[in-house]
């Protein structure tokens, strides 16, 4: 059975499709799209090994032609250099403005593709297939495509909606359990953000998905999916509401920086702990209860997940240091920080009234206890 999420985005319309089995069948959902039986693909090398076969056959089976490029794993790709050894190859074979571009794989080929084909003679669509949890629940969907700068991370890019996204569940029983935890800090995200009764599904069911259960990750995957679609619907552009999706995310992106974009903190580790610190910093400021960013932490720690400056591995910067790395975040307006805070599980909302010295302390303890 495939679920499907519609993303009605008027003259942008299209369908995020998840369930099993949905890479063998892939031709033949995306045939409909083809002006002519033609795509390129772009992968990373470590998922085309796992699934690029899979792919080419399902595309065989429909008659469409294809190609293929493999870029390098991991975080660095999301850089110039890659970026545009992706459009001279795009270019090279001869891709034209109605055809479309596939990405598959994690977040890294979702945004960089995605920004490629934004640009490549002038926008042409593409097809996301997400092979990571972290990448089916949040990137694939919405449409924001983009490359790291040594300034920070994804501060070039633009706004790019995918013609069709195909979530195969199936392909995330191939992911380590550290690939596949990374993904859940994304999907706790959506509870703690705006969705009370999602969170409290999740401490229970959470666990079950990370050993496997088909309908638990399927129901997890569609749950994100619709929250973040409808939040898409509201602000695609994140002018406003869109802003809340990045719960966590003004702590993550600094530690990413701190950690130069490097395996010692992946994305969505980075997510649980913004998350673990954006709730600390609520209740500190008084807006929860002491009660939630406790809870918030037992069940990241239940999940086996990172929720501290202590579980990261190797040097930080200072807590000042840090907070000028989270100067360069693109939610900064008027040279101000703005947060995503609390009221409690389920309730976040948008603010720049954050005293920089209470942001400073709960940075400086954290790094104390390291």
């Amino acid at each position: 059975m495939i679920e499907v999420v519609h993303v009605p985005l008027p003259g942008r319309e299209y369908e995020v499709r998840i369930g099993q089995g949905l890479l063998e069948t892939a031709g033949a959902q995306i045939a409909p799209l083809l002006k002519r039986p033609k795509v390129a693909i772009v992968s990373d090398e470590n998922v085309a090994d796992l699934h690029l076969a899979t792919l080419e056959a399902a595309l065989d089976a429909q008659g469409i032609t294809h190609s293929a490029l493999r870029l390098p794993a991991g975080e660095s790709t999301k850089r110039w250099p890659h970026f545009e050894r992706t459009v001279e190859w795009l270019l090279e074979e001869k891709v034209e403005r109605r055809d479309v571009v596939i990405a598959l794989g994690g977040g890294v080929i979702g945004d960089l593709v995605g920004f490629a084909a934004s640009v490549l003679r002038r926008g042409v669509r593409f097809v996301q297939i997400p092979t990571s949890l972290l990448a089916q629940v949040d990137s694939s969907v919405g449409g924001k495509t983009g490359i790291n700068a040594p300034q920070g991370k994804n501060l070039i890019g633009a706004f790019h909606q995918p013609a069709m996204v195909l979530a195969d569940i199936d392909v995330l029983g191939t992911l380590t359990s550290r690939d596949y935890l990374a993904g859940y800090g994304e999907v706790a995200k959506y509870g703690l953000l705006g969705d009370a009764d999602f969170f409290t599904w999740l401490e229970t069911n959470g666990p079950k998905a990370a050993a496997g259960d088909t309908a638990a990750r399927t129901y997890a995957v569609k749950r994100s999916v619709q929250m973040k679609a409808d939040i898409v619907l509201r602000d695609e552009t994140e002018q406003g509401d869109r802003a809340l999706l990045n719960l966590g995310h003004t702590f993550c992106h600094a530690l990413e920086s701190a950690t130069d974009y490097s395996d010692r903190l992946l994305h969505g580790e980075g997510v649980a702990i913004g998350c673990a610190l954006a709730f600390e910093l609520s209740s500190r400021l008084g807006l929860c209860s002491q009660e939630d960013p406790s809870r918030v932490r037992a069940h990241l720690r239940e999940m086996g997940m990172k929720c501290d400056l202590s579980d990261i591995p190797g040097e930080l910067p200072g807590a000042e240091a840090l907070l000028d790395l989270m100067g360069q975040d693109k939610k900064v307006i008027d040279g101000q920080l703005r947060f995503i805070l609390a009221r409690g599980i389920g309730d976040s909302f948008v603010t720049s009234d954050v005293p920089r010295d209470k942001v400073l302390t709960l940075l400086a303890e954290q790094l104390a206890a390291r």
